[in-house]
């Protein structure tokens, strides 16, 4: 991933944001260990951007499409009631196993169920109702529409889609790869939807908040 901010600019950001638990630290150190895709890993800011948005909507109900080791699941689940319900998809049985053996250490974990699987039909064979307050897509690039128009009417009223790296590293001013151009498609369709209000942060490498009207 290459920067798109100041790598300065960047670590006083981090520096001047809510840190995170020991475990999340333990987590992070362990993903850049021994997985090879750390960068898949969601930074610590947006992890703690994450965990405030789920405070602040006072979620019950929250969909992740792409748990990878669990950073951004956990932190979420600390923001939830304890009767709370985060439902996280990925069909890498290895991560997931990374993931469950950090949620069964945490008091946070028992919020979080992990669906294995084609993260697209786990979706789909999901009913509308008990609605999400809150979905965070962070997976594959190509899929963020399907995904997208999957999880909107399964959102509340007043809910959020939250879109990860929807800069792209900066690519999305003249994509090259397929994933870049995928993103910018994706980025289009969301900033064209009359369905919700958007607005899109320069938070690591890009995030998409999309409120349903």
């Amino acid at each position: 991933m290459i920067p798109i901010v100041n790598p300065d600019l960047d670590r006083y950001v981090h520096d001047h944001s809510e840190p995170p638990a020991a475990l999340l630290d333990e987590l992070r150190e362990f993903t850049l260990a021994h997985e090879p895709r750390a960068v898949m890993q969601v930074g610590r800011v947006q992890g703690a951007l994450l965990r405030m948005l789920v405070a602040l909507m006072q979620a019950r109900r929250v969909l992740e499409i792409g748990t990878f080791t669990g950073y951004s699941a956990l932190s979420m689940a600390e923001a939830l009631p304890p009767d709370g319900e985060l439902i996280t998809c990925d069909r890498d049985p290895e991560v997931a196993r990374i993931a469950r053996s950090f949620f069964d250490r945490s008091e946070h974990g028992g919020k979080i169920r992990i669906a294995l699987g084609d993260a697209l039909a786990t979706l789909r064979a999901m009913p509308a109702s008990p609605a999400f307050d809150l979905v965070f897509i962070d997976a594959d690039k190509e899929r963020y529409p399907a995904y997208y128009e999957e999880a909107l009417p399964r959102l509340r009223r007043g809910g959020l889609i939250v879109a990860d790296n929807t800069l792209w590293s900066g690519e999305v001013l003249a994509p090259e790869s397929a994933d870049g151009r995928a993103i910018v498609a994706f980025n289009d369709l969301v900033f064209r939807d009359p369905r919700v209000e958007k607005v899109m942060l320069t938070v690591r490498d890009g995030v998409t908040l999309a409120r349903k009207r």
